[in-house]
């Protein structure tokens, strides 16, 4: 099971809505870096009475007995601050600034594939193909020890709604090496 992170180097596109739970100099922190909302308690109370007005949630450690009361609420929807995804921490003014110039999470499902986003088509060629290829470098530094073979046996990109269009894995590793 890969799972993990990637700051994309232009971003997916996609302004992202984050928020913050933190306490008194954190909560400033967060604002300060770009958050769009941060508060504590306040905020969990809120969010219990259904507003969802966000993408992307991170906390502090000390929040997170705070946090835990929304498992079931941002949980299912994937935006539950998460240790191992790096999104509770008490450097959080880093990771609020990350997430808003494009850092996406992926997790390889259990057919072994994964899906995530690459950006938009207005953005041309060039920048797709950056994108493409720090996700692609990535995946294949967390490959597991185990994994015996071929670990990249095929690739496809598509637009939203469009047919996807396969690619051959070795032309995207000689991009890599370049």
């Amino acid at each position: 099971m890969v799972r993990g992170t990637v700051a994309l180097p232009n971003g997916v596109g996609k302004d992202v809505r984050v928020v913050a739970f933190a306490k008194g100099e954190k909560e400033k922190e967060a604002l300060e870096a770009g958050a769009d909302y941060a508060g504590s308690d306040d905020l969990v109370e809120k969010i219990q009475k259904g507003w969802l007005e966000f993408d992307k949630a991170v906390a502090t450690p000390d929040m997170m007995s705070s946090v835990g009361k929304l498992g079931r609420i941002l949980g299912p929807r994937g935006m539950m601050p998460n240790a191992k995804l790096g999104t509770v921490t008490f450097d959080i003014a880093r990771v609020v600034k990350e997430i808003k110039a494009g850092k996406i999470d992926f997790k390889v499902e259990k057919t072994g594939i994964v899906h995530a986003s690459m950006g938009k088509v207005s953005f041309g060629v060039e920048k797709l193909l950056e994108n493409i290829a720090a996700f692609l470098d990535t995946i294949l530094r967390l490959k597991p020890p185990t994994s015996k073979g071929t670990y990249l046996k095929s690739m496809a990109i598509s637009t939203c709604m469009g047919p996807g269009i396969k690619i051959e894995p070795a032309y995207v590793k000689d991009l890599l090496n370049k």
